[in-house]
């Protein structure tokens, strides 16, 4: 049974030139700083994102954790929207292995305004209170269905944390979907951040990994950390050369997932399913149904598989390896189950 896997994005398997690259990626031993694929692959994103220096890491997660490790102390306090990925889905790992305590602010659609930073910005000198050190936006936002910031929403939080002398980090795990629905480039995003952690395993393609850009000072603070935790690795290139690879040719058809995902909203919308087509900003479809697990099984079944986002919400992500015969053949589906 040819499987239609609309779970996540993550699930794509490399290319044909992918595995060739990855075949062919010349590599050295990364500790030594003598791998020339993870080099070409940190400058490259570098450049990318105008930032001073970057650091290959293995997942999203990683390089989450890193820059919150690099940029407080612990017993500081980091700003986050209610519904991060950062909060939800990493383990507490800005907690269990930084020291630090995460301060949840419910936002609109995944979004802070710079007001609602503010207002939760400690006092300094207080002593009953933890100093806040950080500021972390998701971008594009997982769990509220793959919306995106504005340029002019992240600059607003930046001059908040300027005011106040606050260091601001991106969670840029869709970064690009973001930057080709705005089309701004991530160059632009990156100048209103000090950091940004962006995934080469999800629309992109890649097998795995993830880099963080930022200062120097910063990136060597969190190769520190990577080594420390464990994350530092030797041979690393051919790993590294896939995830050049799809910054090189994957970005720009990031639209063509965008339009799929669309497509698939406009079709259960006219099933008369709860779907709103005009929610659907990247490539997350959010389906609201009454016994999603039900509904899920049953896909399941026909070869079709979806994820449950929230309680009573099914998410379907569109991805390198769906096609427009997959959307439709997934509305069909859903059409004879209801």
């Amino acid at each position: 049974m040819n499987v239609i896997d609309l779970r996540s994005d993550t699930v794509t398997k490399p290319t044909a030139k992918m595995r060739e690259v990855i075949f062919n990626a010349e590599v050295g031993d990364d500790i030594y700083g003598e791998d020339p694929s993870i080099n070409e692959l940190e400058a490259y994103s570098a450049e990318l994102f105008g930032k001073e220096a970057a650091l290959f890491v293995t997942s999203g997660t990683q390089g989450n954790t890193l820059a919150i490790l690099s940029q407080t102390q612990p017993g500081n306090e980091v700003i986050v929207e209610s519904n991060a990925h950062i909060f939800w889905y990493e383990g507490g790992a800005a907690c269990a292995i930084g020291g630090v305590q995460l301060h949840p602010v419910p936002g609109t659609r995944g979004v802070m305004t710079g007001a609602d930073v503010e207002a939760r910005i400690r006092p300094k000198g207080n002593v009953h209170f933890p100093q806040t050190a950080l500021v972390c936006l998701e971008n594009t936002h997982n769990r509220a269905g793959g919306t995106y910031w504005s340029l002019d929403q992240v600059k607003e939080v930046k001059d908040v944390a300027d005011k106040h002398g606050l260091k601001v980090h991106m969670d840029g795990a869709r970064i690009f979907n973001a930057s080709v629905a705005t089309g701004t480039p991530v160059k632009e995003y990156a100048k209103y951040v000090d950091t940004v952690q962006f995934c080469l395993s999800k629309g992109l393609g890649a097998p795995v990994g993830s880099v963080l850009v930022g200062p120097k000072e910063t990136i060597q603070k969190a190769r520190f950390w990577r080594k420390r935790l464990g994350g530092a690795m030797r041979q690393a290139g051919i790993i590294a050369s896939a995830g050049l690879y799809a910054l090189q040719h994957h970005i720009d058809r990031l639209e063509d997932d965008h339009k799929l995902a669309k497509k698939l909203a406009l079709g259960l919308k006219n099933l008369g399913l709860d779907v709103d087509p005009d929610s659907v900003k990247t490539n997350m479809v959010m389906l609201r149904f009454a016994d999603c697990d039900r509904l899920l099984a049953k896909l399941k079944e026909k070869g079709i598989l979806a994820g449950l986002s929230v309680p009573g919400v099914i998410r379907f992500v569109t991805h390198f390896d769906i096609t427009e015969e997959d959307i439709d053949t997934t509305i069909k589906t859903i059409a004879e189950l209801i």
